[in-house]
């Protein structure tokens, strides 16, 4: 099992940026990927970006691609979201999560650890 905390949310105005940490303890290794998702009131949780632990492959949700860019510190165990042009409809409570899989998963379904999550918020 691993353990997931995140940090790093906050308040900022649209075109802004903020970076999140995810912070893994326990089981972790190559064949780990570690995603991030986003939960706003009333909608679903929904995939915005993972990687593999390596740092080899990234994958992102089309609505981030090209402002929001995930990286990982395997010696620091971390992996880390940097969010650039920040826009309203980004704000959510952000989730990191793990899966032990080859392939890079976008279902929450087939993530089987959770942090428990950071909240974001975008001022127009």
């Amino acid at each position: 099992q691993v353990q997931l905390v995140e940090s790093g949310g906050g308040l900022v105005h649209a075109g802004g940026s903020l970076r999140l940490s995810c912070a893994a303890s326990g089981r972790t290794g190559s064949s780990y990927v570690l995603g991030w998702f986003r939960q706003a009131p009333g909608k679903e949780r929904q995939f915005v970006a993972a990687i593999t632990w390596s740092g080899v492959r990234t994958v992102y949700a089309d609505s981030v691609k090209g402002r929001f860019t995930m990286f990982s510190d395997n010696a620091k165990n971390t992996v880390a979201l940097k969010m650039n042009s920040l826009k309203p409809e980004d704000t959510a409570v952000y989730y990191c999560a793990s899966t032990r899989m080859l392939t890079i998963p976008r279902s929450t379904s087939l993530y089987d650890s959770w942090g428990q999550g950071t909240q974001v918020t975008v001022s127009s």
